[in-house]
């Protein structure tokens, strides 16, 4: 859509999609809804990236014809979320795994597009240890890290290559209609460079001087 509503381009899955073979992958999703699409990005090609939850499918979209012209899906990926491309060409996509058993777990994977093989994965120890069913995302940092949200739990934490963990925030603030539907959950969160919140600044006309206080050298 433009800035001033008009709708230039669109794409419906029921149109490019068949059901057959793109299904509800894990019986115990609800059968209210077909795709659950929970993500959309624009490529640096002009192509669309789409994640649908429920058939646990990654796709790409050609923009001229509507035709999907790369698919990832199970078993490797289980209700994932979040998927984003890196400057390397590889995709990075938090991996739910609501419904891998025996034990349900989570994890993040960078996957090679030409091979669809996994090239990089951050586990917790046991697998268990690190498990979100619904939300979250990863996020490539500049310095090489990979920035983790587990949405249900509300924890947010930096892992390097190795998957050494070198930093945690645990989101402290709990609210819920009810103190039994009390929760701490995070969609999704990202890390922001300290010249990007400066620029940003600048443009709405504060201080670019209080972005050290808001974001000191090296945070």
């Amino acid at each position: 859509m433009t800035t001033d509503g008009r709708i230039v381009w669109e794409w419906r899955t029921w149109v490019h999609l068949e059901p057959e073979r793109y299904p509800i992958v894990n019986l115990q999703d609800a059968r209210a809804e077909w795709t659950h699409a929970n993500a959309v990005v624009e490529l640096p090609d002009g192509n669309v990236m789409l994640s649908f939850r429920q058939t646990s499918t990654v796709v790409i979209v050609d923009r001229r014809s509507g035709t999907i012209v790369w698919q990832l899906g199970p078993p490797l990926l289980n209700n994932q979320h979040a998927p984003s491309p890196l400057a390397n060409g590889n995709i990075l996509i938090f991996d739910n795994g609501t419904h891998r058993g025996p034990l349900p777990y989570s994890r993040v994977i960078e996957i090679d597009p030409a091979t669809r093989e996994v090239v990089w994965s951050y586990e917790e120890t046991p697998p268990l240890a690190l498990f979100s069913p619904i939300m979250s995302n990863a996020q490539r940092l500049w310095n090489g890290n990979t920035m983790i949200t587990e949405g249900i739990s509300g924890r947010l934490f930096e892992v390097t290559p190795q998957g050494e963990v070198v930093w945690e925030y645990v989101n402290p603030y709990f609210s819920g209609p009810t103190a039994r539907d009390q929760q701490n959950a995070v969609c999704r969160a990202y890390r922001y460079p300290q010249e990007h919140i400066a620029r940003v600044m600048k443009r709405a006309g504060v201080d670019t001087g209080d972005a050290e206080l808001l974001c000191p050298t090296g945070a």
